[in-house]
């Protein structure tokens, strides 16, 4: 992470004597979030509640503040080139949605190099079907979904909100997403370049299909594609690509370009001491509340 984050966590070292030392920059963030205020801004609803065919699980954040009838609900995925990261250390971002009026599910995925492409994509489609058939017991709402991620989370997001033939085969309704956001994601990157792409899809015999961009299609629910001009590991041509190949098509996409932000630092954004850093998150939450309403 960039300096200014660097002395959040000076500062939280030495507050905790390096009790902090082996934890991983996301989950430090999230404690440096609900220090920095982000703690009251939201509520834990439920903690791994399991999903799917696969003993994966699942957190749900929801507003710490009185609701009238049943919420909007995101779908949040992590990155971590889908060989790390886990829910629990994304908190801050599901608080950040849930103060914004949403009810946000976080649900963990099999990762590389346990599983390679299309399990972790499967495990999303699960997660979708999990939400459509139970969203209701949390006060959610499942008309109103919507998926969004960061980075190999943006990559899940986007490609469930696209492969409407996936999302069928584990169960769920594609009409159910109704919009989508990827923060920095990949959406056109083959040929493999990167090892950590190429250890998650080159052991499929048809990389096309591995591809979200070729999955475009002129129904395709409404998409906010999240890039920067400071981004060196996912550079904005996956989005422009996709963007544009969306457009040709008919299908409503925008995109929104954070300038010299790179690629932490746009999720790093939607955190409470970050959040100056560009209005990710204000951007966001306007283009869910656009397409599920408040």
């Amino acid at each position: 992470m960039r300096r200014a984050l660097a002395l959040g966590i000076v500062a939280l070292l030495a507050v905790a004597g390096g009790m902090f030392a082996f934890i991983s920059p996301p989950r430090l963030l999230s404690y440096y979030d609900r220090a920095a205020g982000g703690g009251t801004s939201a509520l834990l609803a439920a903690e791994g509640v399991p999903f799917g065919t696969r003993g994966q699980k699942l957190d749900i954040w929801a507003p710490n503040m009185p609701t009238h009838g049943p919420l909007p609900v995101v779908i949040f995925w992590y990155g971590g080139g889908w060989a790390k990261g886990d829910r629990t250390s994304y908190a801050f971002a599901g608080r950040a949605l849930a103060k914004a009026g949403f009810l946000v599910v976080i649900p963990d995925y099999r990762k590389v190099p346990d599983v390679h492409f299309p399990a972790f994509l499967d495990d999303g489609a699960e997660a979708v079907a999990w939400v459509e058939n139970n969203i209701t017991q949390y006060q959610g709402d499942p008309a109103r979904v919507a998926v969004m991620g960061h980075s190999a989370g943006a990559y899940q997001a986007v490609m469930l909100a696209l492969d409407a033939k996936r999302l069928a085969a584990a169960g769920a309704d594609p009409a159910t997403i109704k919009a989508g956001v990827g923060l920095s994601g990949p959406y056109d990157f083959h040929p493999f370049t990167s090892e950590r792409a190429i250890a998650a899809f080159s052991q499929w015999p048809r990389p096309e299909e591995t591809q979200p961009i070729q999955f475009a299609r002129a129904d395709a629910p409404p998409l906010l594609l999240v890039t920067s001009d400071g981004d060196e590991t996912v550079r904005p041509r996956n989005a422009n690509n996709l963007a544009a190949k969306l457009r040709q098509l008919g299908a409503p996409v925008e995109v929104k370009n954070y300038g010299p932000l790179n690629h932490e630092e746009v999720v790093m954004a939607l955190s409470v001491p970050f959040r100056s850093k560009g209005p990710v998150l204000a951007d966001s939450v306007a283009f869910l509340h656009k397409h599920l309403g408040q």
